[in-house]
């Protein structure tokens, strides 16, 4: 299998091709680009079977890109944005990946990617509409309701400086108090405003407006500095790129 990656953010892209190397070692990655116009004419040269496209790149869309693939071409669009999820399912895309897009999520898509001539259409469908129906998000959540002891405590989402996994349960950290929330991080992750809570870590998520600063060791950990709390947070390599320096 033959694939191409296509990402204005040139650290993005080499980020993806490092992480499909090693998820799946076989699949030989022929072109990297950084626009919409040089994707398109990889895209018609080297015919690949794959394409991961990013949605806004300089020159033309990654929707208009597409349009340029071989019929049998599978496309996963890769974006930060949510809102083109319908033009994306309209292209027969394989996958919409959000960025960042996390080692669980990647290694489902390439498990897509390779399984999917066991698919008919109608099963494709299905699983395009199924991705749909979860993109249209209702309401970010704004408030909390944790309970502590016999009082249900509310907690404005804003006050929040992180969320940390805690098996089933969620601890909710904010400038004075630790409370535990009866929902685990993956369903909480859900139900908050992506452009303001980040997820840095498996189990780790940081309301975005706290981070003071992120520090890079000599070995290239990333660890973040809380207005609000004194402890650093430790950044995974999957969400690294966040606070690369430019």
């Amino acid at each position: 299998m033959r694939a191409i990656i296509a990402d204005d953010e040139q650290h993005l892209a080499e980020d993806l091709r490092r992480r499909l190397a090693q998820l799946w070692p076989e699949l030989q990655i022929v072109a990297v680009l950084h626009d919409g116009m040089a994707a398109a004419q990889a895209l018609q040269e080297l015919k690949p079977d794959i394409a991961f496209l990013d949605i806004r790149m300089p020159g033309q869309s990654g929707l208009d890109t597409a349009r340029s693939a071989a019929s049998d071409c599978r496309l996963v669009f890769v974006t930060a944005f949510d809102d083109h999820a319908m033009q994306a399912f309209e292209q027969a895309a394989v996958d919409y990946l959000l960025k960042p897009v996390s080692d669980e999520r990647l290694e489902r898509c390439v498990e897509r990617l390779k399984q999917r001539n066991m698919y008919t259409q109608d099963v494709l469908l299905a699983r395009l509409q199924q991705l749909l129906a979860t993109s249209a998000k209702p309401e970010p959540l704004r408030w909390l309701r944790v309970q502590v002891g016999q009082t249900v405590r509310m907690v404005a989402v804003e006050e929040v400086c992180y969320f940390q996994s805690a098996d089933k349960y969620t601890t909710v950290l904010t400038r004075d108090a630790e409370l535990l929330l009866r929902i685990p991080l993956k369903e909480l992750i859900a139900q908050l405003a992506p452009n303001q809570f980040w997820q840095v870590h498996r189990g780790t998520v940081v309301n975005a407006k706290q981070i003071v600063s992120a520090h890079h060791d000599l070995l290239g950990k990333v660890s973040l500095n809380l207005r609000d709390r004194p402890e650093k947070i430790a950044v995974s390599r999957s969400y690294a790129h966040l606070f690369r320096q430019m």
